[in-house]
């Protein structure tokens, strides 16, 4: 495992660098995936290096990418490794100058995230996290929180490109706004997730992608955050990769805002 963590991260490094290249010396194309989401030409060749790197080292392992293999479904019942990757999550920060982006790869194995890797090349925070072997931001521990009053918790989220049925996401921001300290938005849920990790952020909920949060949940997890849903998941579905209604917190408040949110 080892192996295939300095494996991730030089290969983050390496799409990270082409990111900030990519913005500094080149025009940005802008593309809209379905008319809504925002991809921009760094996006997919950072998609292609990180793609193009795996397939090189590990021919037989699969690749689940954001922009080059959305399609890709059940992944913990593949028989072969699959790499879940985000090249950038964040795009539109990335597209407007902020610094709020990052590269995020995980690894996955007999159906259970193993390894996961996030990296803001803009503040070179790199933060990884192996099952079992804790949560670390450039080799250094980290740990969540011990704020244990909603009243006093930092939330994160997020919303949706596409509109439609926003309403009850209004509601429960307004919720979590009427019994919480403040809430962030700052536009990349891998890093949210991870700044939660770091103590930086309370607890954080939204609906997903799988290539969002795979390897930043597993880096809050080891870094003792409880990682859940507040709407009940499917039969069927490993509860590690649903991408709905997801709630990570520590273990004190996660209870707490878990009712709050519920439907």
């Amino acid at each position: 495992m080892q192996e295939l963590l300095k494996f991730a991260q030089e290969l983050a490094r390496e799409a990270g660098e082409l990111i900030v290249n990519e913005r500094a010396t080149a025009t940005l194309t802008r593309d809209y995936k379905g008319g809504k989401e925002l991809v921009t030409q760094a996006d997919l060749k950072a998609d292609q290096l990180i793609c193009t790197g795996i397939a090189a080292a590990y021919p037989e392992h699969v690749v689940l990418s954001e922009e080059s293999s959305p399609e890709i479904r059940e992944v913990w019942k593949l028989p072969q490794p699959v790499w879940i990757i985000d090249p950038i999550d964040g795009t539109v920060n990335y597209a407007h100058g902020h610094i709020q982006s990052a590269v995020s790869i995980a690894y996955c194995e007999r159906g259970q995230i193993a390894l996961g890797v996030v990296f803001n090349p803009f503040t070179d925070e790199m933060f990884h996290g192996i099952q079992g072997g804790g949560a670390y931001l450039n080799e250094r521990p980290i740990q969540v929180a011990t704020e244990t009053e909603l009243s006093r918790a930092i939330v994160a989220t997020g919303f949706p490109y596409v509109k439609e049925g926003i309403e009850p996401m209004v509601e429960r921001l307004g919720k979590v706004l009427t019994h919480c300290a403040d809430i962030r938005r700052l536009g990349s849920a891998a890093l949210d997730i991870c700044w939660l990790a770091a103590g930086r952020l309370d607890a954080y909920y939204e609906s997903l992608s799988l290539w969002d949060f795979a390897a930043a949940r597993l880096i809050a997890k080891e870094a003792g955050a409880e990682c859940g849903h507040f709407s009940e998941v499917p039969s069927g579905i490993d509860p590690q990769f649903h991408d709905t209604d997801i709630l990570i917190a520590n273990p004190s408040l996660y209870p707490q805002l878990r009712e709050l949110l519920t439907y």
